[in-house]
C-alpha cells in the first residue's frame, strides 16, 4: 500500500472518531456529560479533574424552596398526563395509541408496568405483539426507566439510554444485583476477572440511575433533575444562561510545557494525548452552541408560553427547528434528548416544548396542551355543586377562547387529566 494512501486512511478514521465523540458527546445530559469528562481524564494525563460538584450542590440548595423546581410540567400535570403529553412529539401507527394509553394507565407511581403483556393484549383486545410494541414506545418515553417491569430492566433502560450496553455489566445485572446494592466490588471482580477500580467505576454509574424513575414526574425528590440551563427576562427579552455542568471547561494540566521536554515517544504520546482534548473541547463547544440554537429557537416560537404559561403554547415539530437552523431532524433530536430548562413554570423536558397542532375552523393550529390546559381551568373554576359537563365545557371553549374541538375530545383530553365525569364530580368520586 503506498504510504498516501495509509495517510489518507489514518485521517479518515481520525475524523471518524471524532464524529463519533462529537456525536456522542452532543446527546449527553449535563450531568452524564461529566461522568464522561472524568472517565476520559483518568485516560489522559493532560487532562486536569472536572469537578463541579460545589456548583451543583448550590444550585440544589438555593432551588429547595422554589415550588416549581423539579416540576417537568406544571404541578396539575400528573406523571400519566407528562408521558402522554410526550406521546404527542412521537410518530407511531394510531392503532397503537389506544393500546399506549391503557399502558401508561398501567403503571404504578414509580413508573413501573403492573400487568403482565398477555393481559394488557387481552384488556385492548389486540396482539401480544401489539402489546410489545406499545412497551416499547412507552419504555421510549422520558426519564428513561418508565415503563420497566423490574428494577434490573429499569437500571437497563437507563444504562441503555447513556448507550451503555456492555456484555459484562448487562450480566451483572442479571446473575448479581445484590453485589452492586452492597457496594460489593471485591466480589464482581473476583468472578469477573475485572480490576477492582473497573467493578468500582461500574457500581458509581448504577447507583447513578433512579430505581423510581415515576418519582421525577412528580414534585418531590427534584434534586435528581439538574437543568441545562436556565432562561429568565432581562430588560425586556428572554436570555438564556447555560449552567457550568452543561458547558463544561476543560483544562490542561500546567505541567504540558516542561513534560514535552522529555524523550521522543514520550513526546509524541503527550502531542496525541493533547489533540484528543482540542478534539473534545470542539465537540463541547458544538453541543453548547447546537442546544442554545435550539433553545433560542424555542423561545421565540413559544414566546407566549414564557409569558403567560402553557395555555398558550404552540405547535412545533422537530422538523421545522431543524429546517430553520438548517440542521438534520436526527441533530435537533440527540441534542435535546433527556436535557431540562428552568424556567418561571417550572424545570421542564426540552421535548415539552414541542407539540403537535389540533387545527381550528379559522385554519389556525393550537397545541393540544394548551387545549388540555383551558378544560382544566374550567373545570378548577367551576360550581363543584353544578359541575360543567363535557358539552358545557365545548361550548365554553368555543365562546370563550374560540377553540372548537368535538365532544368526545373533551372526554378524551379529561380522562388523560384524570378528572371524572361531572355526575362523578357532583358527587365527589373518582375516575
Amino acid at each position: 500500500m503506498k504510504p498516501r494512501l495509509v495517510q489518507q486512511q489514518s485521517l479518515q478514521w481520525k475524523l471518524n472518531q471524532s464524529l463519533i465523540q462529537s456525536i456522542h458527546i452532543l446527546q449527553l445530559p449535563g450531568m452524564e456529560l461529566l461522568d464522561y469528562l472524568g472517565e476520559l481524564s483518568n485516560e489522559n494525563p493532560l487532562m486536569d479533574a472536572i469537578n463541579y460538584d460545589y456548583e451543583i450542590e448550590h444550585y440544589r440548595a438555593s432551588h429547595v424552596n422554589t415550588p416549581d423546581i423539579g416540576e417537568i410540567n406544571p404541578v396539575q400535570y400528573s406523571m400519566y398526563e407528562q408521558l402522554r403529553n410526550q406521546l404527542y412529539t412521537l410518530s407511531f401507527p394510531k392503532e397503537l395509541e389506544p393500546i399506549i394509553d391503557f399502558g401508561i394507565d398501567s403503571l404504578n407511581h414509580d413508573g413501573y408496568l403492573e400487568i403482565e403483556l398477555e393481559q394488557w393484549a387481552d384488556a385492548c383486545d389486540t396482539t401480544l405483539k401489539r402489546a410489545r410494541d406499545a412497551l416499547a414506545m412507552i419504555q421510549s418515553l422520558e426519564p428513561a426507566g418508565i415503563g420497566a417491569r423490574s428494577l434490573s430492566e429499569c437500571i437497563m433502560l437507563q444504562l441503555k439510554a447513556m448507550n451503555i450496553e456492555d456484555t459484562f455489566i448487562l450480566n451483572l445485572m442479571d446473575e448479581h444485583l445484590e453485589w452492586i446494592a452492597t457496594n460489593n466490588s471485591a466480589a464482581i471482580s473476583k468472578h469477573y476477572q475485572v480490576e477492582e477500580e473497573r467493578a468500582l467505576a461500574i457500581i458509581e454509574r448504577m447507583k447513578r440511575c433512579h430505581p423510581k424513575p415515576g418519582q421525577l414526574l412528580g414534585s418531590q425528590h427534584s434534586d435528581y433533575i439538574i437543568p441545562e440551563a436556565s432562561i429568565f427576562k432581562e430588560n425586556g427579552s428572554w436570555e438564556i444562561t447555560f449552567h457550568k455542568w452543561a458547558a463544561p471547561t476543560i483544562k490542561i494540566n500546567d505541567e504540558y510545557g516542561k513534560l514535552l521536554t522529555m524523550d521522543k515517544d514520550t513526546t509524541n504520546y503527550l502531542k496525541e494525548k493533547y489533540k484528543q482534548i482540542e478534539v473534545l473541547q470542539q465537540a463541547i463547544a458544538y453541543r453548547t452552541s447546537t442546544l442554545e440554537q435550539i433553545i433560542q429557537m424555542i423561545i421565540e416560537k413559544q414566546s407566549t408560553f414564557f409569558e403567560n404559561g402553557p395555555q398558550h403554547l404552540k405547535p412545533l415539530t422537530l422538523r421545522e427547528i431543524a429546517l430553520e437552523l438548517d440542521i438534520h431532524v436526527s441533530t435537533v433530536s440527540r441534542a435535546i434528548k433527556q436535557k431540562y430548562v428552568q424556567t418561571d413554570h417550572g424545570v421542564l423536558p426540552i421535548k415539552f416544548f414541542l407539540q403537535t397542532g389540533i387545527r381550528q375552523t379559522d385554519g389556525k393550529e393550537m397545541a393540544a396542551v394548551a387545549i388540555k390546559q383551558r378544560i382544566y381551568e374550567l373545570i378548577q373554576a367551576e360550581h363543584k355543586s353544578r359541575p360543567l359537563s363535557d358539552e358545557t365545557i365545548c361550548r365554553k371553549l368555543k365562546e370563550d377562547f374560540g377553540i372548537e374541538i368535538a365532544r368526545r375530545t373533551i372526554m378524551k383530553y379529561r380522562g388523560q387529566l384524570q378528572i371524572p365525569s361531572s355526575l362523578k364530580r357532583k358527587r365527589g368520586g373518582k375516575c
